[in-house]
């Protein structure tokens, strides 16, 4: 079976891995186009990094309804084809090999469709999510579905751990879908439509942390938006990524949004209904540091109780 691989970033790595390393016929890879900067003056996405050292044909396209694109893809003359973190993809695409395109997604569908569903499942104090394989229709993340595996979310688990652990479970997924669908063997279900949620695109005030919400609120912003790109507030007119934090059992009546530490040994935020405890930051113009590092070369106007 030949098969057309599409993906960008390290989450797709695994899923193409283990396809080659099953004798899966890869006859194309199609990435995103490199862009401006890093060390060689040029940024390769994960994926064709990859493929480049495997010696796969990488495609680039800027635009997927380019004629020139769409001639080289259906000379490929692929059987299906493989999708795991890429862009929206046009129905001439999609529905361009004859056992159509499969797409792995980062949640147990209909939940969370979207640009970013492992950040909101933690933001939201989900305590399960799941990846899912489905075969592509127009709307996006709506297509029949194939097989989902279930995976338990920590209390503690930021985003970027469980982002690590999806991405290889993810990866035997695919593996299973494209043998089944190898076999003949499948029977795709339609997704009910009516359990749908979604989980949009991120921005920069997504991150900024509302005070005035729970401590369990708090903490489940601060793990679903860590590593990248970060929960945030302002301390003496700066910005200050929060990284990581811990559930305080403590309770107070006082103010939201006022930070109390004894300037060696901790750092916490007054809540709507207590504290949250800051581990580890980054302060505009600064490296990350745990927050003992922080205290030692910050003196601030702390607050004590």
């Amino acid at each position: 079976m030949r098969i057309i691989y599409m993906g960008t970033p390290d989450f797709a790595v695994p899923s193409l891995e283990i396809l080659l390393d099953h004798g899966y016929d890869v006859c194309g890879v199609v990435t995103a186009t490199d862009k401006p900067g890093g060390r060689q003056g040029i940024m390769e996405s994960a994926v064709k990094k990859f493929a480049v050292s495997r010696g796969l044909n990488v495609l680039q396209p800027e635009k997927l309804k380019n004629p020139e694109f769409l001639d080289t893809l259906r000379a490929l003359n692929a059987d299906l084809q493989v999708v795991v973190a890429f862009r929206m993809l046009p129905e001439v695409v999609w529905n361009m090999p004859p056992m159509g395109t499969m797409n792995l997604h980062g949640s147990l569908l209909p939940k969370y469709r979207g640009a970013a569903p492992i950040n909101w499942a933690v933001i939201r104090g989900e305590k399960e999510t799941g990846v899912t394989t489905f075969l592509l229709k127009h709307e996006i993340d709506t297509g029949d579905l194939l097989f989902q595996e279930r995976i338990p979310i920590g209390p503690d688990q930021t985003a970027g751990e469980l982002h690590d652990q999806m991405m290889q479970i993810g990866a035997k997924l695919v593996l299973k879908s494209v043998q089944t669908l190898e076999r003949g063997d499948v029977h795709p279900i339609p997704q009910p439509d009516l359990e749908a949620t979604h989980a949009p695109k991120l921005f920069h005030e997504t991150g900024k942390i509302d005070f005035h919400q729970t401590t369990e609120t708090v903490h489940n912003l601060v793990r679903g938006l860590s590593p990248y790109p970060g929960a945030w507030t302002v301390l003496d007119d700066k910005t200050v990524k929060i990284v990581r934090t811990e559930r305080s059992n403590e309770t107070a009546a006082v103010q939201p949004g006022q930070y109390y530490s004894d300037g060696k040994t901790y750092l916490k935020i007054s809540t709507l209904d207590g504290f949250i405890k800051i581990l580890e930051l980054k302060m505009e113009g600064k490296r990350q540091m745990n927050v003992r590092e922080f205290l030692n070369g910050y003196k601030g106007n702390w607050l004590t109780m």
